[in-house]
């Protein structure tokens, strides 16, 4: 019988609760959970405020296990400290339906506050959290009345700290000074590869230092004590701090641990064993938890119920003190739009010389402020040529934490990360922006934003081969395509400035996913609409010349316009031709049937349809039978020097369609 303390057994149970998830599954990462638990312990037991049985309690702390591959971790302490994950879904951990899958996903396990698992996405993710929390104090809190003030606490890894996106994201958090930002940093020098010796031998402390980060050291990872004063010193400083906790991977086990044969697979029985014995860890049964300890870790539960409880009469307080402040803060943590805030969206008159998208979609932007406090973004460094800006706010720097212009520095990746961190936390809709080109920085984020179901909006401009001198290096040709590829992204190319409010409109309802704008440089007509069309729908029938159309002519964005006066040429000569603008996809597919029978008739068979884009053509071949598209680099030119040389013509597209 053992005689250790409480907290010994209590961080062990965490530590073999994960190795036995591990080996049941027979595939997972014992090494970072057996490393890193005294460092979760601290956190979990000490410091984080939270409630098991309301894991959406606006006034919570976040916890990102950034290190997502060592899940079993996270999901061992929601188990013990009481939320909505029995010790069954910890037995069946990576199979089929369970709540615990190799890496943690948020929206599907109780509890997991982002999906975690590419390296880096945590790290950086943490940052907006971060970002949102200090805008809304800056907006809300009232002297003596802190209703927003989490701390956002993460675990990070070697691997994290690697990644280009943790620098990105590092950079811009010193930056801005966020002192929410509590980082402990599972330094066990060891990578799949074996030591980071061989890839990582920076200074990593006077790397954070200089980028404004408070570092403490921690040089025994296992002390609690120590840990737990390091997370005290840091809750009382003004700027981010990484606490850098010297440990060991795979702890306990006797022959792997400190080894990179502890990251990636299971110990196997007689390590396992071996491993309980050193730590005199009860071996059997698998999954053992002790009474006192189960019972330790599941105060918890009451110590949460007390801490909403106590947060609730606080505000309660501050909204018989500040009504109007109240109302809207309640309105907002509950991700509630304002009842007319469409009334804000602005109709453009038909017009022949027009807008570029991108203008359009500046003018939709500040139109939809004055209706939407929490309408709040940015760019990436191109913020007059993306046209983000907010008019007559400041912009969110250290000091000025109430501002809704966000610069982001040519940092895209961090910016798609803090996005997503942001609208994660709530009562706040981001956007950024950037050139269209420069999606190919953000598309991990991207992906995470649309597995994860987070509404962020992504503005990217210069859509097209239209941005003209820049040539090919600026110019997208294949990243419409490629984003369309990625399940529940909401791709819209406007046609011109009223789609693109329309657009705007789309984003801003989405709860479900994020979307991306795609917007153009150059002017574009404001076309004559029907009173029905609508890009809630993703295509719609622009305009039909002739009683019965033989010929239908679709495309999105830019080249609608040219096709339509192509469509007049083919008028002219007698043709029946539809002009469908197919501005989303993915918003088309949701349509039902007769809809989008209604848009492209079978009877009209697919050989009878040209599709027009000026990108590449991969998957046009869904609704069109030819498509008039771009399948090589672009060039430096003149935008209409471009599209004449790569045929986007009236003359041309007239002749594709006599083709058919």
């Amino acid at each position: 019988m053992t005689t250790q303390p409480l907290q010994t057994r209590a961080v062990n149970t965490i530590r073999f609760l994960s190795a036995d998830g591990v080996q049941q599954a027979n595939s997972g990462h014992p090494g970072l959970p057996m490393g890193a638990a005294a460092m979760a312990f601290a956190i979990w037991t000490r410091h984080l405020r939270h409630n098991p049985r309301n894991p959406k309690w606006a006034g919570r702390d976040r916890f990102i296990l950034s290190g997502g591959h060592g899940s079993m971790l996270l999901y061992s302490l929601l188990h013990l400290t009481g939320y909505d994950l029995p010790l069954d879904e910890l037995k069946n951990f990576r199979q089929w339906g369970s709540l615990t899958p190799g890496h943690p996903e948020y929206g599907w396990t109780p509890g997991v506050e982002m999906t975690t698992g590419p390296l880096g996405q945590g790290f950086a993710t943490g940052v907006g959290m971060a970002i949102a929390a200090s805008h809304l104090a800056a907006n809300f809190n009232q002297q003596g009345h802190n209703i927003i003030d989490p701390f956002i606490y993460a675990i990070v890894t070697d691997g994290d700290l690697m990644e280009g996106v943790a620098s990105e994201a590092a950079s811009l958090a010193g930056h801005l000074s966020l002192g929410r930002l509590i980082y402990l940093y599972d330094d066990n020098h060891i990578s799949i590869d074996g030591s980071t010796d061989i890839a990582f031998t920076e200074d990593r402390a006077a790397r954070f230092r200089a980028y404004g980060w408070q570092v403490l050291r921690v040089e025994d990872g296992n002390n609690v004590e120590e840990i737990d004063k390091a997370i005290q010193t840091a809750k009382a400083e003004p700027r981010p701090s990484l606490i850098m906790c010297r440990t060991i991977i795979g702890f306990g086990s006797p022959n792997r641990q400190g080894t990179s044969k502890a990251h990636g697979e299971p110990l196997g029985d007689e390590e396992l064993n071996a491993a309980k014995d050193n730590l005199e860890y009860p071996k059997e049964p698998r999954f053992f938890i002790a009474d006192d300890v189960l019972a330790f870790y599941r105060k918890a539960v009451e110590r949460g119920r007390e801490l909403e409880f106590d947060w609730k009469m606080r505000f309660d307080a501050y909204k018989r003190l500040y009504p109007a402040l109240g109302v809207e803060l309640t309105r907002r943590l509950s991700n509630q739009l304002p009842e007319d805030w469409q009334s804000a969206l602005p109709e453009f008159p038909v017009d022949a010389k027009g807008m570029a998208t991108r203008a359009a979609s500046g003018k939709v932007i500040n139109a939809l402020a004055a209706k939407l406090p929490e309408l709040i973004g940015g760019s990436a460094d191109l913020a007059p040529s993306n046209n983000t800006k907010i008019d007559g706010s400041p912009a969110f720097q250290k000091g000025s934490y109430g501002g809704r212009n966000f610069h982001f520095g040519v940092r895209e990746h961090a910016m798609g990360a803090a996005l997503n961190g942001m609208a994660l936390f709530g009562g706040v809709i981001p956007y950024g922006a950037t050139f269209l080109v420069f999606a190919d920085y953000m598309r991990p984020t991207l992906r995470l934003a649309a597995l994860s179901h987070i509404p962020s909006i992504f503005i990217f401009t210069h859509d097209s081969v239209g941005l003209g001198e820049d040539g090919p290096t600026h110019q997208p040709v294949e990243q419409l395509t490629s984003l369309r590829l990625i399940p529940n992204l909401v791709v819209i190319r406007p046609a011109d400035a009223n789609e693109t409010a329309q657009a705007w409109k789309v984003a801003i309802e989405r709860r479900d996913g994020p979307t991306v704008l795609a917007l153009t440089r150059q002017n574009l007509p404001t076309l004559e609409r029907p009173a029905d069309a609508t890009v809630q729908k993703g295509a719609y029938v622009l305009k039909d010349f002739g009683q019965y159309p033989e010929i239908i002519l679709m495309a999105s964005g830019s080249e609608v316009s040219l096709i339509l006066e192509a469509a007049k040429r083919l008028a002219d000569e007698g043709r029946g031709v539809r002009v469908v603008s197919f501005p989303s996809w993915e918003l088309f597919e949701e349509q039902d049937a007769a809809y989008r029978e209604s848009v492209l008739p079978k009877e009209i068979q697919k050989r009878k349809r040209l599709a027009v884009e000026a990108g590449a053509g991969l998957g046009w071949e869904k609704y069109a039978r030819a498509v008039v598209s771009i399948e090589r680099f672009g060039a430096s030119a003149p935008a209409k020097v471009i599209f004449e040389k790569f045929g986007f013509t009236v003359e041309n597209i007239v002749a594709k369609a006599r083709e058919l």
